[in-house]
C-alpha cells in the first residue's frame, strides 16, 4: 500500500476513537448519535446535488450500507450503556477482523496463512482478557459490542464493494452518510418519539461536532478503499483500539490499568496481522 493509503487509513482510525469518546460521555446517547447522522445529512446534501444519480446497483449499496450502519449506531448505544470507551470499543472494532476472517474460511473455505493465524489468537486473547477479571466488561455490554461488530464486519465488505460502483468515491459516501441519516431519525422516532434539536443547547453543539468526526472517518476511509485492498486497510484502521485507550483515560476518566493496555495492544497487532 502507498503511504498514503496508510495515512488515510491511520486518520480515520483517530477520528473513529473520538467520536466513539463523544458518543461515550454523552448523556443521551440515541440521541447523540442521531445528531451525529443529522451533520451527515447536511454535508451530503451538496455532493448529491452536484454528482449523477447512482445507478440501480449503487443504489442497493447505498440502501445496505445505510441501514446496516443504522444497526451498528442502535447496538453500540447499548454497548456502551455500562462499559466504558477502553472495553467496549477493542471489543467491537477487533472483533471485526476475527469475524472477517471466520465468516471467509466458513463460506468461501479461505485458508489463512500462518501470520494470520497468529493475528486472530491475538485477537481472541485480547477480547478474552477485557471480558474476565475483576476490571471486565459488564457480560450485556460485550454481547453488544459482539453483535456490532458482526454488523461492522458486514457494512466494511459492502462499502469496499460498493464504492467500486461509482466513479468518485465522495458521491458513494455522500449518498450513504445522507440515507444512513434519515434512516437513523426514522430509527429514533419509531424507538423514542419525535426527534428535536436544540442548536443552542450545549449537548447538541458537543453532538454536531462529533458528527464531524464521523464524516471525516467514513469519508477518508471510503477513499482509501478506492485506492487499496480492503482487508489491510480495514486492519490498519483496527489500531483506532490504541487511539481509544488514550482517549478514554485523558479525557474521560477511564481506569488505565496495565491488564487492559496489553490487551488493547495485544487486539491492535492482532487486526493488523490478520490484514496483512
Amino acid at each position: 500500500m502507498s503511504p498514503t493509503v496508510i495515512a488515510l487509513a491511520l486518520t480515520a482510525a483517530v477520528m473513529h476513537a473520538s467520536w466513539n469518546a463523544f458518543l461515550r460521555s454523552g448523556a443521551d446517547r440515541l440521541w447523540s448519535i442521531t445528531v451525529m447522522g443529522v451533520t451527515g445529512i447536511v454535508a451530503a446534501l451538496p455532493l448529491m446535488l452536484y454528482y449523477p444519480l447512482p445507478s440501480l446497483t449503487g443504489f442497493g449499496f447505498i440502501l445496505t450500507s445505510a441501514l446496516l450502519q443504522v444497526a451498528y449506531s442502535v447496538f453500540l448505544v447499548f454497548a456502551y450503556r455500562l462499559g466504558d470507551l477502553g472495553q467496549v470499543y477493542p471489543i467491537v472494532r477487533g472483533s471485526v477482523p476475527l469475524l472477517v476472517s471466520f465468516g471467509g474460511f466458513l463460506i468461501t473455505g479461505q485458508v489463512l496463512t500462518g501470520g494470520q493465524l497468529i493475528g486472530v489468537a491475538l485477537v481472541a486473547i485480547g477480547i478474552m482478557s477485557l471480558s474476565i477479571g475483576q476490571h471486565r466488561a459488564p457480560l450485556s455490554s460485550i454481547l453488544w459490542a459482539l453483535l456490532t461488530g458482526v454488523i461492522i464486519a458486514t457494512y466494511a465488505t459492502v462499502d469496499s464493494n460498493g464504492v467500486r460502483h461509482f466513479a468518485d468515491p465522495k458521491a458513494y459516501a455522500a449518498w450513504v452518510l445522507f440515507t444512513y441519516g434519515v434512516a437513523l431519525i426514522l430509527a429514533y422516532t419509531i424507538m423514542r418519539g419525535p426527534f428535536r434539536m436544540n442548536l443552542a443547547d450545549r449537548e447538541c453543539k458537543k453532538a454536531l461536532l462529533a458528527g464531524v468526526f464521523v464524516l471525516i472517518a467514513y469519508g477518508v476511509v471510503i477513499i482509501a478503499y478506492s485506492m487499496g485492498p480492503a482487508g489491510p486497510i480495514t486492519a490498519i484502521r483496527e489500531t483506532s483500539v490504541v487511539f481509544a485507550m488514550i482517549i478514554g483515560r485523558l479525557f474521560l476518566g477511564e481506569t488505565l490499568t496495565p491488564k487492559r493496555i496489553i490487551a488493547c495492544v495485544i487486539v491492535a497487532v492482532g487486526a493488523i496481522a490478520i490484514g496483512r
